[in-house]
């Protein structure tokens, strides 16, 4: 097949996870033999930021770690959108983009084009700002892919029926896998963003405090932190490292004991059963993990099992000092944790989940393995 994926940007992670997840898909599809071509904006907000930042030297990691994968930029004036999708079996558009971009392509479809279309939600707007959604014409589309059933439901809500399917993000076992060599592993790491304020008190009260309590040196790595985020940091000892390329967060959980997941409060509430994807790397990386509260109700996981959970501060204090104290509970945890992401949720999964949808919408579609000796 011929796919196209039309993205905010795939060279930069800068506050932008979803380049995680579609980076390990499209490298995935490459290597079953699909042709596969990314389009993102000249002036996409994130690339913008990581350069403001970090200048090209911020774009190495991803140049180093993805040699199979480029991507296409273009400016929104004078865009030629037909010839971009020119011969396209699959073209999916994702909810980071122009509303304008998103109509174009539609009219695409409604004027005749034989691709298979589809939307690609990984955000929770549909219920923190559901007009911003409800803006985008998706009169013409095939299809919605959202990345959770809550999600997937509110669009059934509003007419799409049988035509929205639940596609999870997933671990690019390629790149996140656990240390050949084992080393020294000290202290507690947490890769995240501050959030808009979306969970400001949870990471205070399941983050920052339980792992002062614990008596755990804390790395954090993100951005966006304000001011008054980096004086709270301070406050509890934690030690802010600003941004961390993607591609490097699996060498940042080999050298921690353990990692803590901290939902945004959207999805602890609105939109339950999307761990989103720190989750799936780490886990994949082989590092142990507490969660703060959220409900696993797509038994994506086995809660306890593959990970612990804490319903208060109090409790992921006695979690931490757990596995401060316990070298079996960690290698336990670690293996688990693994063993869920190998057998169900590596980009893997998730390209044969993507074809059997285009199969469903569109016709017989070609699914060659790949040979993935080399990513086990």
């Amino acid at each position: 097949m011929k796919i196209v994926y039309f993205t905010h940007s795939l060279a930069s992670c800068w506050n932008h996870g979803n380049a995680h997840f579609l980076r390990g898909v499209l490298r995935e599809l490459i290597a079953r033999g699909h042709e596969v071509a990314a389009y993102e904006p000249e002036d996409a907000w994130s690339l913008s930021n990581l350069l403001a930042d970090h200048g090209g030297a911020g774009l190495q990691p991803w140049l180093n770690s993805y040699p199979e994968l480029n991507t296409r930029r273009y400016a929104a004036q004078g865009f030629d959108v037909a010839a971009a999708c020119q011969d396209a079996d699959l073209v999916i558009v994702h909810e980071w983009n122009d509303p304008a971009l998103v109509a174009a392509v539609g009219r695409l479809r409604r004027r005749g084009a034989r691709f298979t279309l589809l939307f690609h939600d990984t955000h929770h707007r549909a219920v923190s700002e559901p007009e911003g959604i409800k803006a985008f014409d998706l009169a013409d589309y095939d299809g919605v892919l959202a990345f959770g059933e809550t999600l997937a439901e509110v669009y059934r809500r509003w007419g799409w029926g049988d035509r929205v399917f639940v596609w999870h993000e997933a671990a690019d076992i390629r790149l996140f896998h656990p240390p050949e060599v084992e080393r020294e592993r000290q202290g507690l790491v947490w890769i995240g963003n501050w959030g808009d304020g979306e969970r400001t008190r949870e990471i205070e009260d399941f983050l920052l405090g339980p792992a002062r309590e614990a008596g755990l040196t804390l790395d954090i790595h993100g951005v966006r932190y304000p001011p008054e985020a980096l004086a709270m940091l301070r406050r509890y000892g934690a030690r802010h490292r600003g941004w961390i390329a993607n591609a490097r967060a699996p060498e940042v959980f080999a050298s921690h004991m353990a990692t803590v997941h901290v939902p945004r409060r959207f999805y602890s509430t609105k939109l339950p059963g999307i761990p989103t994807i720190r989750v799936f790397e780490a886990l994949a990386c082989g590092i142990p993990l507490v969660s703060a509260p959220w409900e696993d109700s797509e038994d994506l996981f086995r809660p306890g099992e593959d990970f612990l959970t804490a319903r208060d501060g109090a409790e992921m204090t006695a979690r931490l000092r757990d596995l401060r104290e316990d070298v079996d509970l960690r290698r336990a945890l670690a293996a688990k944790g693994l063993a869920a992401i190998r057998a169900r949720h590596t980009c893997a999964h998730r390209v044969d989940e993507l074809l059997a949808v285009a199969e469903r919408l569109g016709g017989p579609i070609a699914n060659p393995q790949p040979d993935l000796e080399h990513a086990l």
